[in-house]
């Protein structure tokens, strides 16, 4: 691996654009002040891979409804009725998402590790500061891959026009709003909503925001200060919805039966959210030189990963040998969820760093960025940019 030494963004200038984690609980920063070099080549592998892994994810999901395997993945009973709906109309489009992925650089093979469908993060550093490190260390601001913001603007445009052309945008659009919800308390959460919320305002759409228990629901619809919303986006993941807020996931349900507003991320992203997905990708692509064997039991002298269903943040994740001993594991609240047994893979490493991709996936990919942090990568992990060896 190679790097580029970059002068950090000052924290004054960060605060002043609203980016507040900056610095992790130990005190240490959360940017690097390194940039990934990355080749052409690369890049055009890794945009290649996820826009091939995005096909194979939907025929996976397609498998799940048609085979009803719904509990397999972990899926809550009370959201079937929301995906089932969400995925046979196309109005219900999948916004933006981010595929995790080991590989990819020094000649390893890119490897899909999970895909973070629903509420994905990173976005902010992803779309803006990995730009502003480029422009604040007169580095060449087209040398990176990275139109994450330019694609996302553009998918909101297909919120309308619902095909890859968004010139008819202007001609179709008829004052349809956007509110934009977040958990209060949460400031991530909140820039990152916001940020999406700024986008789509600048793509045309009348766009607000509002923290989640401000917000109005009814069978009849999604309102904030009696003002009825046509499309709801909530970085809030739909698996808390059904465990933590029943009834909420009930009225949203109705809400979509009731053809009363568009909810974003779609519910239909859940499948793909769901590790379980993974095990269903390697049935019907076995051996795929993308993907990792991957099983609802131990792999038979293989190491190999356990990971929750459902889990985040790197929280009880397992590292098994292939003589079925656990050699690592994190603690978390996570215990409950079905696991999935992924053969183990060794990320990119450097000075016992381990570096992951990132690439966001906006009707393609469009965005890459780097985490680096320990053998699991949890909440202490560092955002690292990239730059194009010109």
């Amino acid at each position: 691996m190679n790097f580029l030494k970059v002068k950090a963004l000052e924290k004054s200038y960060l605060e002043s654009i609203g980016f507040s984690w900056h610095t992790d609980n130990d005190g240490s920063e959360y940017l690097s002040n390194e940039l990934v070099q990355v080749s052409q080549k690369e890049v055009n592998a890794y945009y290649e891979a996820v826009n091939e892994l995005y096909d194979m994810v939907v025929a996976a999901a397609q498998e799940v409804i048609d085979e009803n395997r719904f509990d397999e993945l972990g899926i809550p009973f009370s959201l079937i009725d929301a995906i089932k709906m969400s995925w046979e109309n196309e109005v219900h489009w999948h916004l933006y998402s981010r595929f995790d992925l080991a590989g990819g650089l020094d000649n390893k093979p890119i490897k899909l590790i999970e895909f973070n469908a629903d509420t994905p993060t990173s976005l902010f550093e992803t779309a803006i500061l990995q730009w502003a490190i480029l422009k604040q260390n007169a580095l060449d601001e087209s040398l990176q891959f990275n139109s994450l913001y330019e694609s996302l603007m553009d998918n909101f445009k297909r919120l309308v026009t619902l095909e890859e052309s968004v010139e008819g945008f202007e001609q179709y659009y008829q004052g349809w709003k956007i509110l934009f919800s977040s958990i209060a308390g949460s400031h991530e959460d909140e820039i990152t909503t916001k940020l999406l919320a700024h986008i789509a305002k600048e793509a045309g759409f009348e766009s607000d925001f509002s923290f989640i228990d401000e917000v109005e629901f009814s069978p009849e619809g999604i309102f904030k200060n009696g003002i009825n919303f046509e499309y709801f986006f909530k970085l809030i993941p739909w698996e808390n919805i059904a465990i933590e807020e029943g009834e909420l996931a009930m009225l949203l349900t109705q809400i979509m039966q009731n053809q009363k507003a568009i909810i974003l991320n779609p519910a239909y992203t859940l499948l793909f959210q769901s590790k379980g997905i993974l095990k269903v990708l390697w049935e019907l692509y076995p051996n795929h030189p993308l993907l990792l064997e991957t099983s609802d039991k131990p792999l038979v002298g293989k190491k190999c990963v356990k990971k929750p269903v459902f889990g985040r943040e790197g929280a009880n994740i397992s590292i098994i040998e292939a003589d079925g001993s656990v050699s690592f594991e994190t603690k978390g609240t996570y215990t409950n969820n079905k696991f999935v047994y992924q053969e183990f893979v060794e990320f990119n490493e450097h000075e016992g760093q381990k570096y992951q991709a990132g690439v966001f996936f906006a009707y393609d990919g469009c965005g890459l960025g780097f985490r680096k942090g320990g053998l699991v990568l949890d909440n202490f992990a560092k955002f690292v940019g990239h730059i194009i060896k010109a």
